[in-house]
């Protein structure tokens, strides 16, 4: 009889790599880690892990069973969930990851209005960057995920999530009162090719859109500043740092830099929320997106 807590073990360490991340994520011990994923070795009677200096690969044996260990966990989480809803009908909270932006434009409101629409229901709310909201779900410590479409997104395949678009942003220009560009209605990028940018951090998914594009326009921004803080950004702006985009729902306002749009074709920001699949028809999670895509629709 296989273990479904070993599974999870299985899934955490074939997500993170090596089984010192698994245990973080997990909450336990390394050697609780290894303790389990070899007892569920034992279990199956086959070799599931393979090591390879610090890190682990998953074996063949390991992969057949991983696909089997996401529908059995997916339905494991559904029948707690089943039992949940017996005892105490649709009460219940809803946690919820989402970057700064979209916690004032879609996550506060939403909170708002579902406080008179479902007062069963009780959102709790976790700032998260982009890139970082999926992971948290993923590994259970989420139930919903406000996350920003990129390179390191999971692909739409991924049979674990379900994802509900919400709104797409361009990019806008953001400059110096002084800059040249100013007297411009719209803004090349090429003509920001010898300026000093004003960048978010490495890692975080605006960064990627903005390199792509700058490389697109023939040209690598000369990065002087960096900032995830989009207030930060427009302040080191408007004191003349250098220049940045920004997605336009992101501007700091108020604020003393000039906005400027981009010509067509503009970088965008893709923002979509995501469940667990296992979790997609669950009545408070239904709730909370249809008034999110609600509040969305209007941005």
């Amino acid at each position: 009889m296989i273990e479904v807590r070993r599974l999870r073990v299985l899934r955490a360490l074939a997500d993170h790599g090596t089984v010192t991340a698994a245990a973080e994520v997990l909450h336990l011990t390394p050697s609780a880690v290894s303790q389990q994923l070899a007892a569920l070795e034992s279990e199956v009677g086959q070799e599931l892990l393979e090591r390879r200096g610090r890190r682990v690969a998953i074996t063949s044996a390991g992969r057949l069973l991983l696909s089997h260990a996401d529908t059995i966990l997916g339905e494991v989480e559904r029948a707690e969930d089943a039992l949940r809803l017996f005892a105490d009908g649709s009460t219940g909270e809803v946690r919820i990851t989402a970057f700064a932006t979209a916690i004032s434009l879609l996550v506060a409101p939403t909170l708002a209005r579902l406080r008179d629409t479902s007062p069963g229901l009780t959102l709790v709310v976790r700032d998260a960057e982009g890139h970082q909201g999926i992971t948290q779900l993923l590994d259970g410590d989420a139930d919903l995920a406000i996350a920003v479409e990129h390179r390191g997104s999971p692909r739409p395949d991924d049979q674990r999530l379900t994802r509900i678009p919400l709104y797409a942003e361009p990019f806008v220009a953001v400059l110096p009162p002084t800059h040249p560009a100013v007297g411009h209605d719209t803004v090349d990028l090429a003509m920001l090719a010898g300026d000093d940018w004003v960048m978010t951090a490495p890692g975080n998914p605006i960064r990627d859109v903005v390199l792509l594009a700058c490389e697109q326009a023939g040209f690598q921004p000369r990065i002087a500043h960096e900032s995830d803080d989009f207030r930060a950004v427009g302040a080191l702006v408007a004191a003349g740092a250098g220049v940045s985009l920004v997605p336009r729902l992101a501007v700091p306002a108020p604020t003393l830099a000039v906005i400027r749009p981009l010509p067509d074709p503009a970088p965008v920001r893709r923002v979509y929320a995501a469940v667990r699949r296992s979790r997609a028809d669950h009545p408070l999670i239904t709730a909370t997106l249809a008034v999110l895509t609600e509040v969305a629709l209007k941005l």
